[in-house]
């Protein structure tokens, strides 16, 4: 629609003001403290003539998920009577800065074309995105019906609970159809799944200068990492018939333990990240990967060994309707920035993954170049193309007119 086309070039100004402030208010997660950024985020949108719907996370459950607030914000429009509701997730919590930035990870400078900072991709782009094609879209006059709702959300980086699966579980919202935070040159169907153990390994101490009268706790946990290596290896004859997607990973990511230099440990403990791709049972995954610890400790006298979910993240998977989006984003992406939009999937995991268990067809779709290393997503330097941006802007607003059509 030319309408929609005309309407977003006279706003790419406003648009990229609109994201600069977004960029400009931190919301790191650790330590999840987002409370600020979302009052900005409802302050910019009520700017842009939304209304805007606040959904506080009661406190207990915003601690259990280790943050310290969390607000969601929910924007809804409708058009005619009738016809699908659309969601659109992006996620305003980011990882903290970091080392090695050439500029100021808050400043959201513009440099050659492209807007530098934290979070400016991943993904408080796609709030400027989807506030912008909802925007043209309720400026195009077009016969439409259905409802496009807007959730932005502030707890990706620690799993989504209390972001987009607690509007879900809760009622707040039942869309058809969801798009969540992506880029834009290609339409993510699917990814790998994360559980995330800890394992905690406990002996007994002693005196270092008698270390028979202890029993050694990282000892027992080097033999149980020995045989994780061991089992690693092995993963990489799993393949993923999805295209983006190899095959199953396990990494020890974080270690501690121990009293002193001059004491035998007594306790040690470590967290496991492994990735489940599509194909796996998620549940067989994780009953094989406990029963692999413990056998690696077993035999040990005086060692007992304390496996313990921290996280389940489910792989994303396509369900039946995902092809609507999928065709929509790239019948349009095709007119608007002249590429095939390939269907892919991704070894990461994202909050899509709570609309589709919850039995919405969902794609990844938004601001962003080919890859996150090309973003230097979760790096210094984050950074997206302005001229990405306003072209996934028009292809999601021009999806979202065929959706509603």
């Amino acid at each position: 629609m030319t309408s929609i086309r005309d309407f977003l070039l006279t706003q790419r100004e406003a648009q990229t003001r609109f994201l600069a402030e977004l960029v400009k208010v931190p919301s790191d997660n650790p330590p999840g403290d987002c409370q600020r950024h979302a009052e900005r985020a409802a302050q910019l949108l009520r700017e842009l003539g939304f209304e805007v719907e606040t959904h506080r996370v009661p406190d207990d459950l915003v601690k259990a998920n280790g943050m310290v607030s969390c607000t969601n914000l929910v924007v809804r429009k409708r058009f005619g009577n009738g016809g699908p509701v659309i969601a659109l997730n992006a996620h305003g919590d980011v990882v903290p800065p970091g080392l090695g930035w050439s500029s100021d990870p808050y400043g959201a400078e513009i440099k050659n074309g492209r807007m530098f900072g934290r979070g400016v991709a991943v993904s408080k782009s796609d709030f400027a995105t989807y506030a912008y094609a909802l925007l043209a879209l309720a400026q195009c006059n077009a016969p439409l019906n259905g409802a496009v709702e807007l959730h932005i959300t502030y707890d990706e980086e620690v799993g989504g609970g209390i972001g987009p699966q607690w509007l879900l579980r809760q009622g707040i919202s039942k869309p058809g159809y969801a798009i969540c935070a992506g880029f834009a040159y290609g339409v993510t169907t699917a990814h790998n799944g994360c559980l995330h153990v800890e394992v905690e390994v406990t002996g007994l101490s002693g005196h270092a200068a008698m270390p028979d009268k202890g029993v050694d706790a990282l000892e027992a946990a080097t033999a149980i990492l020995n045989d994780l290596y061991a089992y690693r290896k092995t993963l990489g004859t799993a393949r993923s018939r999805i295209d983006g997607i190899a095959s199953p990973t396990l990494v020890v990511g974080l270690i501690s333990g121990g009293i002193n230099t001059n004491v035998v440990p007594d306790r040690v403990v470590f967290r496991i990240d492994r990735r489940v791709i599509p194909e796996e049972n998620f549940a067989e995954a994780e009953r094989a990967l406990s029963e692999r610890i413990q056998q690696a400790a077993a035999g040990k006298p005086g060692i007992t060994v304390n496996v313990k979910r921290i996280l389940q993240a489910l792989p994303f998977v396509p369900l039946p309707g995902q092809e609507r989006i999928v065709a929509a984003i790239q019948r349009h992406a095709r007119a608007v920035m002249g590429i095939d939009a390939k269907a892919h999937g991704v070894p990461i995991y994202t909050d899509a993954r709570h609309y589709s268990e919850a039995g919405i067809p969902t794609g990844l779709s938004g601001a962003g170049p080919r890859t996150l290393q090309e973003a230097n997503g979760h790096r210094a330097d984050e950074n997206i193309v302005l001229d990405d941006l306003y072209q996934a802007t028009e292809v999601v607003a021009l999806t979202l007119a065929e959706l509603l059509t």
